[in-house]
Order: structure tokens, then C-alpha cells, then sequence
């Protein structure tokens, strides 16, 4: 897979380093279950170097906070060992997800508009929060903290690089940096 084609993977998590002596990667996932990784069939490695390299997933087991990945042709921990801070990556096309699903790489850089219809700045970054994501939304200095919430996120349009939401009672005053 040349360079060109990056725009067409989504990474799913990072390699932490090997677990035990048979080539299994321990694996900080990004994705909400291991299905990604199953659902997905080949994934790639992108190590410190930059080169992909493409493996075909023979299995995935959670353990403990982190998954276990046995790769085909991965077959020692000197060859696991490799790819200690890699980068884990899958083909968009690859990852299924149900209606309403959004990838974090496609919402970072879509602007945020009130249902008044002002703009709020774009989304810079995505913050984990357990039940739902929070948005951070820049415009200039200033820094708004959206609940990724049906109560409040009225729309997302990729194809016009837009979301709409509903500014509850205080969330565009009270959680100003």
C-alpha cells in the first residue's frame, strides 16, 4: 500500500508491546470492541519507521484493559517485539457501524453552528467521557465543551462539514476557557 492511500485507514489503536513468547501483540485499542479488529480481517502495522505492513488477524481476546491480537506470520516475540509502539490500523471500508456512528477523524475540522444558525468554531479535539464523547469546539481563543448528546448534537452532515446543535441553557456561558 503506497502513501496515497493513508486517507483510506482509520486507526484503531496503538501496539503497547509483545505478550509472551508466541508473536501476541498487546494492543491499546481506540475502537469500542474488539469486533473492529475481527470485523476488519487485515490489518496494518505502522511502526516509528512509516512502512505499513499488512497482516491478516487470526484472533482477538480482551485482557484485562487491553487486547491480545495474534496476527498470522507473527510467530515470535522477536517478531512482535517489532512493532512495540506501532500504530494499528484498518480500511474505513473494512469497520462496520450502525446509523448514527461517526469515526473521530471524520468529525475533527467540521464546524459547529447553533440551531439559531451561529457559527461556534470547528471541532479541534475529542474527549472521551464515558457514556458520550465531549466535542471541543475552537473558535479563536475561546474553547465551548459540546456533550455529544441526541439532547443536544441535532445534526451531523458530513458531505457539508456541519454539525448543528441544540445550545442548552448555559453551555455556551458556563464551560467557556
Amino acid at each position: 500500500m503506497n502513501s496515497g492511500s493513508l486517507d483510506k485507514l482509520l486507526v484503531l489503536g496503538k501496539v503497547i508491546r509483545p505478550h509472551g513468547l508466541e508473536g501476541l501483540l498487546r494492543v491499546w485499542s481506540y475502537a469500542r470492541s474488539e469486533a473492529s479488529f475481527i470485523d476488519a480481517e487485515e490489518i496494518y502495522l505502522r511502526p516509528v519507521s512509516g512502512k505499513l505492513h499488512r497482516y491478516r488477524v487470526l484472533s482477538v481476546r480482551p485482557h484485562k484493559n487491553i487486547l491480545l491480537i495474534n496476527l498470522e506470520g507473527l510467530d515470535s516475540i522477536d517478531q512482535a517485539e517489532e512493532f512495540r509502539g506501532a500504530e494499528v490500523l484498518a480500511e474505513y471500508e473494512a469497520i462496520t457501524r450502525e446509523e448514527g456512528e461517526y469515526f473521530w477523524g471524520e468529525l475533527i475540522g467540521l464546524k459547529v453552528f447553533s440551531d439559531t444558525g451561529n457559527y461556534l468554531g470547528a471541532i479541534s479535539r475529542i474527549i472521551p467521557a464515558g457514556s458520550n464523547e465531549i466535542y471541543v469546539v475552537g473558535s479563536g481563543e475561546k474553547e465551548i465543551f459540546v456533550p455529544a448528546t441526541y439532547e443536544v448534537v441535532q445534526e451531523i452532515d458530513l458531505e457539508k462539514g456541519k454539525i448543528t446543535i441544540s445550545a442548552m441553557e448555559g453551555l455556551l456561558n458556563l464551560n467557556e476557557i
